[in-house]
């Protein structure tokens, strides 16, 4: 039940690539019943991988490799592999018919570099030996070896379809673990701690981790057991107590993310949306156009940057903007008035700002942002001050808009007035 991940490239240790892999298969890992003793990052180095592994071997049951598999130079954890196992390379021949296939499809020519990735250790056994992506095993002193490609979408394929499924089947008496995910918006890192509190001695074993996801925050629950309708039946009441906590600052669960939540409840209500976006230049609609079928209620939206924009695309009145300036209440409710004439929806959004790092001023400093939500009952608005640099503006501002959405949907009273 114990194991590692390793992953390797000297983009990981240099911070220009971010470790994707290491999280994920952890994650996996974790949530199967299984237990990860150790995450070690290490550079395109024959000496330190090798080091690495040799201690791997010692103290783990299995081992997940992730990169150094393609055509570059700096590509090898094949050689490596084998020199630190003792093992000699090999040519599999079905890994290089798989590759001379790509390529044909591709339309381009053999090289030695690309070659070189048909060249395993001797013992190798190749995962997916179908399928256009592969990794391979190789068990070593009873441990067995995972290397996978480094390319995120690859890795997660394999991980999930093989590697896992394997891991456990050669396993006796895993326990059913069980997770859940819980995303939070609204409420601050600091506040949901506090909240938290109150669960203790409340919780029966059931592991809580708190995970800050800008602008989200998520909140794990997790537990084993033999048995899995006991193990459902703790985390199904530890997600209850913490839900009639955090009441509906909790937005969605599991693999669920705003916009999708967003869509299926305009979905269900027979609700059509339109969006205006100064400051967000376009955010929240290419947010709510992620996802599939959305053209059931996104009719569209304007980017309305320039205070002349505003006034011939959304009608919004000069001398209001004159008066008020564009980053104004008055302002975001001309705009979303206009809107939703302009397009004929159920519901507007509109939203303006200063996302900085100029433009800001000592009543409207950076981050002021105002948002405007109309519907057939009339309209709502209120101002904001976001904290970060202004991608982080810009973030914050379409996941505030989106999260108005979602709670005038659901009815609830975060809106007056509408």
């Amino acid at each position: 039940m114990y194991g590692e991940i390793i992953t390797i490239g000297n983009e990981l240790i240099s911070g220009r690539t971010l470790d994707l892999n290491a999280g994920y298969a952890a994650g996996r890992l974790t949530a199967a019943g299984l237990r990860v003793t150790r995450i070690t990052s290490v550079g395109d180095d024959h000496e330190m991988v090798a080091q690495t592994l040799a201690k791997a071997l010692e103290s783990s049951r299995f081992v997940i490799v992730t990169g150094g598999l393609g055509p570059t130079d700096d590509d090898m954890t094949n050689e490596i592999i084998a020199a630190a196992l003792n093992r000699s390379l090999r040519l599999d021949h079905t890994m290089l018919e798989k590759i001379r296939t790509y390529l044909e499809m591709q339309g381009r020519k053999m090289t030695a570099s690309i070659k070189k990735m048909a060249w395993l250790p001797q013992g190798s056994r190749i995962l997916n030996p179908d399928g256009a992506v592969c990794g391979c095993c190789i068990i070593e002193q009873g441990v067995r070896l995972y290397f996978l490609p480094g390319v995120p979408e690859e890795m997660r394929y394999l991980l999930d379809k093989f590697v896992l499924p394997e891991i456990l089947k050669s396993f006796e008496d895993i326990p059913f673990s069980g997770q859940r995910i819980l995303k939070i918006y609204g409420i601050s890192e600091a506040d949901i701690s506090e909240i938290l509190k109150k669960l203790r001695g409340k919780m029966e074993g059931v592991v809580l981790g708190f995970y800050p996801r800008f602008p989200e925050n998520h909140i794990t629950l997790s537990l084993s057991g033999k048995d899995r309708a006991a193990v459902t039946g703790r985390l199904d009441q530890a997600e209850k107590e913490i839900r009639s906590l955090l009441g509906s600052f909790v937005f969605a669960a599991g693999d669920l993310n705003m916009e999708e939540v967003v869509g299926r409840k305009l979905i269900e209500r027979g609700e059509t949306i339109s969006v205006a976006e100064s400051c967000s230049g376009g955010l929240i609609g290419h947010r709510l156009t992620n996802v599939p079928g959305s053209s059931l209620y996104f009719h569209g939206g304007v980017i309305v940057y320039s205070n002349q924009s505003k006034i011939e695309l959304l009608r919004v009145n000069p001398t209001t903007l004159e008066t008020f300036g564009a980053v104004s209440d008055q302002t975001v409710r001309e705009m979303v008035r206009g809107l939703r004439k302009r397009f004929h929806t159920n519901l507007g959004i509109a939203v303006t700002g200063i996302a900085g790092p100029d433009g800001g001023t000592r009543e409207k400093p950076v981050g002021t942002v105002y948002i405007g939500l109309a519907a057939e009952s009339g309209i709502v608005s209120a101002g904001y001050r976001f904290i970060g640099d202004r991608k982080q503006i810009k973030m914050e501002t379409a996941m505030m808009a989106m999260d108005w959405i979602r709670r005038y949907l659901d009815g609830n009273s975060f809106l007056p007035g509408i």
